[in-house]
């Protein structure tokens, strides 16, 4: 580990007042090292995994983290604030901050000893002395390991034998008590136990955190817990004869659990990851009652991964939400590859391109026509998984792995009697229901094995089949004729108020759910070889708004600088990049800090701009790429037009909105100079 914190790395005095500027500050640190090559590239990465789930953690610790093509080696590095920073845990500010950056290929044992580091983190003696340390380099040497009165074993060599032990899971396991033995020891009753499977989306600090977490509850509360953590190094599955011997499952998972028909038959209890660092004792006494009753999973496997909703007293109206993002995440990339192939196809080749013979038959290397059709032909290929795939996927959310198979082919059916895009939800919810409603019937152990591989996939491929062909698919291909019979025949008013419409969802949550319907909606317009003009005509609307709220934060942190902090002027030069590509989570950090000015500004500009573009006649035929795509567009320059002018009203109203604020009555006077005052515009964002 001497190689991956030096004193260079370590700042005692982290006078950042937000979790971006304290990202920014450590980072710099890196990058005057050489161990990151581009600081915006390397922060947005960051950024992108907050967005996930918050990294901060009770007992005051923030552990910002990723993977990240911009890392040239394995680093971490400190920091600690005396006022606090929010990393948005329960309980409070973190003072205890450690950046983790990991290459994109990093290989497992830097990637092993950076999980060890978050388990040690849950040891409160080496906490405290990271609190009372005095210097940078003795701080280093304490996370190193290499000082003689560390509290904690966190060096190199006992760091890796550590996680490697904790990798395996045997931490826990006694001598006396081994895996799969007698009931008894030495004449006493054998305590409860208990195995575990924590995961995070990383895969390097949230995973060996709860791990740890879970362990140290087992130990006060004289349960046995072993635990198999399935992170970015990979994961060493548990002895079959420990998960037999055990009496109870606990997941904590944000990411599916792999392999998770092995842990079958058993009391389970299914919470997020972060449930596992914070209540591990809850999550033990749960289980504990689960088993008591004598409640166990039925069928092939537990209970999906989407369908317990990371934590308990989760409505079914939020685990549909889930389920259809699940498809739609798996969905979006096939639009995009597929969608600039076709549209760049129609560039190179014009609008007669879809009428080419297939290059199989006729390819000449050196005519541009050829390599038009190619393209085209390529992305026709992409798009046609693009219904299968929104299936299998959402099938998957709801059922794991069993669902993918009667999932694909419900899709691949609603492609063929013209059902489309809705026949493909109805597909995927449906295959995903059969799946879960075999899996609950009780099946003798010895059927269990197959049921995965044969029974499941036949039974519920075969009844999907019926429900679509027989039952319900044509009138959803009635239903989907009719919706794109009505799109085709918008014009004047009605065309104006969907784009209104359209851009006030991609602009209300940047990137969330809302966002992603809305734009979900257009991609399945455009979906086809052939779109409609007015499914082009609604892309064109979508993508422009899209790009206002970051275009926008970066005019006005120019133009009224006074009016944003340091941090979010430095967010604002990196927002001009993400608005120009159409990311439009690059406004996320200004709306977090003052959700009730960004967003309502955001929204009127977004609705402005996509009434514009419908009003105007822009089409687009690629479903992303921002401004790098203009020369697939429609009437290019206005469709520019409707962006500015979006652009221009939201940075106004942002003006002005701020403005007010700091002059209302009773309210403290911000200079825009001093960073105290800063920090209570930041943290008070409902303030006037």
């Amino acid at each position: 580990m001497s190689d991956m914190i030096t004193a260079d790395l370590v700042d005692l005095d982290l006078s950042a007042d937000t979790k971006e500027a304290a990202a920014r500050s450590l980072a710099e640190r890196m990058v005057a090292l050489g161990r990151v090559t581009d600081l915006d590239g390397f922060l947005a990465d960051v950024a992108a995994r907050e967005a996930q789930m918050p990294t901060g953690l009770d007992g005051g610790i923030g552990i910002p983290h990723c993977r990240s093509e911009h890392v040239t080696e394995p680093t971490l590095a400190f920091g600690r604030s005396a006022a606090g920073i929010d990393f948005g845990a329960a309980d409070g500010p973190a003072d205890l901050i450690f950046l983790i950056a990991a290459p994109a290929g990093a290989d497992d044992a830097h990637l092993t000893i950076l999980s060890s580091l978050a388990r040690q983190l849950m040891n409160s003696e080496f906490t405290d002395a990271l609190r009372a340390v005095g210097d940078a380099a003795a701080a280093a040497a304490l996370i190193r390991g290499d000082e003689p009165d560390a509290p904690a074993t966190v060096g190199a060599e006992d760091t890796v034998a550590s996680a490697g032990a904790a990798s395996s899971a045997a931490a826990t396991v006694t001598d006396d008590d081994t895996a799969g033995g007698d009931d008894t020891a030495g004449g006493e009753e054998r305590p409860f136990r208990i195995v575990a499977v924590t995961s995070c989306p990383t895969g390097i600090a949230h995973t060996y955190m709860a791990a740890e977490s879970l362990e140290n509850a087992g130990r006060e509360a004289g349960v046995e817990v072993t635990v198999e953590p399935q992170g970015s190094a990979g994961f060493t599955r548990l002895d079959p004869a420990v998960i037999a011997a055990a009496d109870a499952v606990i997941f904590a998972h944000d990411v599916p659990v792999r392999e998770k028909e092995r842990f079958a038959g058993k009391p389970t209890v299914d919470v997020g990851v972060k449930a596992g660092i914070n209540r591990p004792a809850e999550l033990i006494t749960e289980v504990r009652e689960k088993a008591a009753r004598g409640e166990v999973t039925s069928g092939s496997a537990p209970a999906s991964p989407v369908e317990r909703g990371g934590e308990s007293g989760e409505g079914y109206g939020t685990k549909l939400r889930k389920w259809l993002m699940s498809g739609v995440s798996y969905m979006v990339p096939f639009v995009a590859a597929g969608g600039l192939l076709i549209a760049l196809g129609f560039a190179l080749g014009g609008y007669k391109v879809d009428k080419a013979p297939s290059v199989m038959e006729h390819f000449i290397w050196t005519q541009t026509d050829s390599w038009a059709a190619l393209l085209f032909q390529i992305g026709g290929v992409a798009f046609g998984f693009l219904v299968p795939v929104l299936a299998g996927y959402i099938a998957y959310g709801m059922a794991d792995r069993p669902g993918l198979v009667p999932g694909f082919v419900g899709g691949s059916i609603a492609l063929t009697i013209n059902a489309g895009f809705l026949g493909g939800l109805a597909a995927g919810l449906i295959a995903g229901g059969v799946v879960m409603a075999i899996q609950k019937v009780k099946i003798p152990a010895a059927l269990r094995g197959i049921m995965p591989v044969v029974v499941i996939p036949l039974i519920s491929s075969a009844i999907v089949g019926f429900l679509m062909f027989v039952v319900i698919g044509k009138p959803i291909a009635e239903a989907q004729k009719g919706m794109t019979d009505w799109l085709n025949g918008l014009s004047g008013s009605n065309a104006v108020l969907l784009g209104a419409l359209l851009g006030l969802m991609m602009c209300f949550d940047l990137g969330g759910p809302v966002n992603k319907v809305a734009y979900t909606f257009a991609t399945a317009g455009i979906a086809v070889a052939s779109p409609s003009d007015s499914a082009m005509k609604i892309m064109a609307a979508v993508m422009a708004a899209g790009m206002v709220p970051p275009l926008a934060m970066a005019l006005a942190t120019t133009v009224r600088a006074k009016l944003f902090n340091q941090t979010e002027r430095e967010n604002g030069k990196a927002a001009w990049v993400l608005g120009a590509s159409f990311i439009s989570e690059g406004a996320i950090p200004f709306a977090a800090a003052d959700p009730l000015r960004v967003i309502p500004a955001s929204m009127a500009g977004g609705a402005i701009t996509g009434a514009l573009s419908m009003a105007l006649g822009a089409t687009l035929r690629a479903p992303h790429g921002g401004i790098f795509v203009v020369p697939l567009i429609g009437n290019p320059f206005l469709y520019l037009v409707a962006i500015a002018a979006g652009v221009c009203v939201t940075t106004a109203l942002v003006i002005v909105l701020k403005g007010m604020r700091k002059q209302a009555p009773g309210a403290t006077p911000a200079s825009g100079e001093g960073a105290a005052a800063q920090a209570t515009e930041q943290k008070q964002p409902v303030a006037a």
